[in-house]
């Protein structure tokens, strides 16, 4: 477990947006033998091998072929990005004549009160303009160090300030950036750590994130917390399961989705073609006909793997009376009559008996009856990709959050069962 739960919050340092999630997946992939493909060449695929995919630099989708026959697809999906601010364009705004401050956006929905006092910085990617070639690509960027803040407003001018505050993004959560000398040297600053001109830049997609490094915690430092939790624990698990799965009867497909948490509704996204776009590609370049995609399509199975709620200590009475995960207790299926999670009795059959021949715990989760609910990938994707569907988790504290909670074990419970998965 802590050798798992090092690498884990490791991965998640390095990955402070889902660009750089992406590309340390990459890595990971071709370190292991896994051959890119890119959307806008033809594709040769072989039995036996193994690939990848990405979209928008923000989605993956990697994939390995039986040597024999395949006697259907395995799939297990999770998503990028997590909610945080989006640095707007043209983004400095003088302040009182003597401090410079950047003009952001909610990205997602996220708890607004973690994101004051703490040391922030800013990652993404920028468009620049090559100059030999003359054709336009992205360049990673992070700006690796304690860059902003966003300080509260002290009690003394806000006496009201502990008895519950509706946050205006565009008043109260721009970040300070810098002293009236700073004015015009945010975007100079990006290119620098970008290793390019300034003038190169023709777009850019920029957020914040939380500097506060990961930590494992607790009486018996059975907890850990860091930010990101939500959704790339699962991702971490699913990778690592894919990879020690022996892959051997079916299609295995460890599939990264961007946008999750604003609806899913983008060309790299849940509800996107990406996913089917590539199970097409794969029978059409082996030689199957669309019946026969059908076919194994019907035989297939998917693990929609995006963080659930634990119930929390203090605030008992929000779960629902008898479906209480809590953490380190196992992997959580999610349920919910109004299909806002998509696993029904047979999905749910078939996770469990992965869960048991993995030998790994397993709790649920509903929401009370008089609560709403929120959604996530499976049945967004089920759109495009019908198929029989579990949507699952692991149980964490403080969801959406820049700084939430997991428990040390489940992490290791997720990748042994996905290593079941993709047998």
């Amino acid at each position: 477990m802590d050798k798992i739960s090092k690498q884990l919050l490791d991965f998640i340092e390095k990955s402070p947006t889902c660009f750089h999630a992406v590309e340390n997946m990459k890595q990971e992939l071709a370190e292991n033998g896994f051959t890119e493909l890119t959307e806008n060449r033809k594709w040769e695929i072989e039995k036996g091998g193994s690939y990848y995919v990405t979209r928008n630099g923000s989605s993956l989708i990697a994939f390995s072929i039986p040597e024999g026959e395949m006697e259907g697809i395995r799939i297990m999906t999770g998503h990028s990005d997590s909610p945080c601010f989006k640095i707007k364009e043209n983004p400095e705004i003088e302040s009182e004549g003597h401090y410079v401050k950047l003009n952001v956006e909610k990205y997602g929905g996220m708890i607004c009160a973690p994101w004051f006092d703490r040391p922030l910085s800013v990652a993404g990617r920028v468009i620049v303009r090559d100059p030999e070639t003359k054709t336009l690509r992205p360049v990673l960027v992070n700006i690796d160090r304690d860059l902003l803040m966003i300080p509260s407003l002290a009690i003394h001018m806000n006496r009201e300030a502990n008895d519950g505050y509706k946050y205006n993004v565009q008043k109260d959560m721009l970040p300070l950036y810098g002293g009236s000398a700073s004015k015009g040297s945010f975007l100079k600053l990006v290119a620098e750590a970008a290793g390019i001109p300034e003038d190169a830049v023709l777009g850019h997609d920029l957020f914040l994130y939380n500097r506060q490094k990961g930590c494992v915690w607790g009486a018996s430092e059975e907890f850990l917390s860091s930010g990101r939790l939500d959704d790339l624990q699962c991702v971490f698990a699913s990778l690592k399961g894919f990879l020690a799965g022996e892959k051997k009867r079916y299609m295995a497909v460890h599939c990264v989705l961007d946008n999750e948490e604003v609806g899913s509704g983008t060309k790299q996204g849940a509800a996107s073609t990406f996913l089917y776009d590539t199970l097409i590609r794969v029978h059409e370049s082996l030689g199957f006909s669309r019946e026969d995609y059908l076919i194994h399509l019907a035989d297939s199975f998917m693990v929609s793997a995006d963080n659930a709620h634990a119930v929390h200590p203090n605030y008992g009475d929000k779960s629902d009376p008898v479906n209480r995960p809590c953490l380190n207790g196992g992997i959580v299926m999610k349920f919910n009559a109004n299909q806002r999670y998509c696993t029904d009795g047979i999905s749910a059959a078939i996770f469990r008996d992965i869960c048991e021949k993995a030998g790994v715990p397993v709790q649920t989760f509903v929401n009370r009856s008089d609560m709403a609910g929120g959604s996530t990938l499976g049945n967004i994707s089920n759109t495009r990709v019908a198929l029989n569907t579990v949507d699952i988790g692991l149980p964490q504290l403080a969801m959406h959050s820049p700084y939430e909670t997991a428990g040390v074990r489940d992490t290791e419970y997720l990748i042994k069962a996905a290593e079941v998965l993709f047998a």
